[in-house]
């Protein structure tokens, strides 16, 4: 009995490790996918790691995919250029370091809202979607101000920040929001093998 115990608890963990992998890659893959929209008068350009953040959430939940994450930025920080512009312990003092810092956010509060509503509808996951959107969005804005103020001394406003890193944005990543929201109803029942 408690050999069974011992090996269903292996299989887990070898699960988690999987799906880990499968979502620090799936990431790292989506930084180079890039999406042209040409709606007029303000095309829309974007990459799918987004995407894949907030579906690490919905299917890992809060904890494991805000490491699956922390797992991808390792390995970037690491110097493997899985990054959209490279890799390397000096993406840390990029300004624009402080939005693959608030991916891990936006895993965990989509992972953990979607927790509080298990079997919850598209409303619940786009709500979930759309803060941790918001917290993605905060801990960039925050990173790219200080950055840029305190460390490389290139003066910016707060005012450029939110129009700059906000603004011209944030409609793209509301997408993919709505996107993830409508896929994770397919997905989400592979994370209950975890």
């Amino acid at each position: 009995m408690q050999e069974a115990k011992l090996i269903r608890g292996q299989r887990t963990t070898a699960h988690e490790i999987a799906f880990t992998g499968l979502f620090a890659a799936l990431i790292a893959v989506g930084a180079f996918i890039k999406i042209n929209i040409p709606v007029q008068p303000f095309p829309m350009h974007f990459t799918l790691q987004f995407f894949f953040v907030l579906l690490a959430g919905y299917v890992m939940g809060a904890r494991r995919g805000a490491a699956c994450v922390c797992v991808y930025l390792a390995v970037g920080l690491a110097g493997i250029p899985v990054f959209a512009a490279g890799g390397g312990p000096a993406y840390l003092i990029r300004p624009t370091f402080g939005f693959l810092i608030g991916f891990v956010a936006a895993a965990w509060i989509t992972g953990k809202l979607t927790a509080l509503r298990p079997g919850a509808g598209m409303a619940w996951r786009l709500f979930a979607a759309f803060w941790g959107m918001m917290a993605y969005y905060v801990c960039g804005m925050v990173y790219f101000y200080g950055i840029s103020n305190f460390v490389i001394h290139m003066p910016i406003s707060w005012k450029l920040v939110v129009i700059n890193c906000f603004l011209i944005t944030v409609a793209e990543d509301f997408v993919l929001c709505v996107l993830a929201a409508a896929v994770a109803k397919r997905l989400m029942p592979f994370g209950e093998c975890l």
